[in-house]
């Protein structure tokens, strides 16, 4: 290539990238975040309290909830079904769920949060702990979760002996 071809080239990149439009600044999701953070709180009040219908009213009607050592439980019916036992036992068993820290984030409609948690007991020793990820749309202005999953530090309890063979 000629020394001025080169040039002619370099300076046509040039105007073009001037002509460009400039990247459009990012949007400000400070209050959606902060929405999705406030949810959860709501979920971790009721949970404790044993509200079970303001914990399913937080999610889309065909959100899918995935608890650990559980069967998935998709839509309000079944969520209430395995709400309503998980609270229960909570209850029975004397133990709270705190909050631990996490983070969200956002994208058009779509937002997520994740964090971690502990379970204490009466006495406020940890008898449990993990972290989340849930997964929500925003659907008339109100963020949902669509997507609700939980995982357990704690390894999983070890099977039962096998029985011998006669």
């Amino acid at each position: 290539m000629s020394k001025e071809l080169a040039v002619v080239a370099v300076g046509a990149m040039l105007v073009l990238s001037a002509c460009a439009p400039a990247a459009s600044p990012a949007a400000d999701t400070t209050a959606d975040e902060a929405a999705l953070k406030a949810a959860t709180s709501t979920w971790i009040e009721a949970y404790n309290a044993g509200e079970v219908e303001k914990m399913v009213a937080l999610y889309e009607d065909d959100a899918v909830l995935m608890p650990p050592h559980a069967p998935v439980a998709q839509g309000h019916a079944a969520m209430r079904t395995f709400l309503n036992a998980e609270t229960a036992g909570a209850k029975a068993a004397g133990v709270k769920l705190v909050p631990g820290t996490s983070t969200a984030g956002v994208s058009g409609d779509t937002g997520w949060e994740s964090g971690s948690y502990t379970v204490t007991n009466a006495s406020s020793a940890t008898v449990d702990s993990g972290s989340y990820l849930s997964v929500s749309h925003k659907l008339n202005g109100k963020w949902l979760y669509h997507r609700d999953t939980w995982n357990s530090d704690q390894p999983l309890p070890a099977p039962p002996p096998a029985k011998p063979e006669k």
